[in-house]
């Protein structure tokens, strides 16, 4: 298996800007052998953010989308904070938020969009963990919030 970044660079990735914090909280933090992501927004390569409600001017594709963007936000937070990105074993636990209408109920095949980018960059096993997705209001209009947990390489 190659390291993430060399997957990263062969998959041909581009990475956006590192949001800054939206708030008072750490972008990253470690604890132990683990890295926590707090939640990432889908930032585009031109620094503005990829908006819209998911069941009303988004569809289900569009949402899966803005959830890819979420994952390569996340890798630029991870980078820009953290570091070597080649530090990471494995994803554990993802948490998918979709901003969507009240009737629209597939958040997991939303939130696919990131956990799919996952296992192209961590591989198969090591690029699948635990999950939730669920739909609600998010700040800014932004389409999808993704929040995550890391293990470490010991």
């Amino acid at each position: 298996m190659q390291t993430p970044s060399k997957r990263i660079e062969e998959l041909g990735l581009i990475l956006p800007p590192a949001p800054p914090p939206a708030g008072l909280y750490k972008p990253v933090l470690l604890v132990d052998n683990f890295l926590y992501v707090s939640g990432q927004g889908p930032m585009l390569t031109d620094g503005s953010l990829y908006k819209g409600r998911v069941g009303d001017n988004l569809s289900l594709e569009e949402g899966k989308i803005g959830a890819r963007h979420v994952g390569l936000t996340m890798l630029a937070t991870i980078k820009t904070h953290f570091g070597d990105i080649d530090r990471i074993k494995r994803i554990v636990k993802t948490l998918g938020m979709v901003n969507s209408h009240p009737d629209f109920c597939d958040h997991p095949l939303v939130i696919n969009g990131f956990s799919e980018l996952m296992a192209d960059v961590f591989g198969a096993d090591h690029g699948v963990g635990v999950r939730s997705a669920v739909g609600m209001m998010l700040p800014a209009g932004i389409a999808v919030e993704i929040e995550a947990m890391f293990e470490l390489h010991k």
